[in-house]
């Protein structure tokens, strides 16, 4: 089983919120877009859904940006994994409208995959987001840039 990038940068999301439960400034998208080397805009859309789905708080504007609805600790990997996944299908007879597959009354191939995803499935119902994040490490906001004018340009042209 393989994660999409999807899933995976939601989880980094929320694992840097996690990891900023403490401090006072909510994080921003430009602030986790910069730690992961992640776009910016692609990073907007996953937030979104995030919060679509309850697991983030949002906020616009100056001083804005988001925070864990819940505490790390009841945020299961697992129910992540599922809400932010679209598809299980490991081969083709998991799906009845594609399955073309000769050998599906016979095979045995189809329950072992079966039950590989869901052990995989249990294993990450197994662990939360605080597990994931160690509480010593708080993640300070990144430092404000600092703004020089440029010779020969204008000062509002500065930006």
């Amino acid at each position: 089983m393989r994660l999409t990038q999807w899933t995976d940068y939601a989880l980094r999301v929320l694992m840097y919120c996690a990891a900023c439960q403490a401090r006072e400034q909510p994080v921003t998208i430009s602030e986790v877009a910069a730690a992961h080397n992640i776009s910016r805009s692609h990073l907007t859309k996953i937030v979104q859904e995030l919060a679509a789905q309850g697991l983030l708080e949002t906020t616009r504007g100056r001083g804005g940006g988001m925070r864990l609805m819940k505490p790390a600790s009841s945020i299961s990997i697992g129910s992540v994994v599922r809400l932010m996944e679209t598809d299980f299908d490991m081969v083709e007879c998991f799906n009845p409208a594609l399955n073309a597959c000769r050998l599906s009354t016979h095979c045995g191939l189809k329950g072992v995959l079966g039950r590989a995803t869901q052990s995989y499935l249990t294993v990450l119902d197994g662990v939360t987001l605080a597990d994931l994040v160690p509480q010593a490490q708080v993640l300070a906001p990144p430092p404000a840039q600092v703004l020089r004018p440029v010779p020969g340009l204008p000062i509002a042209a500065v930006h």
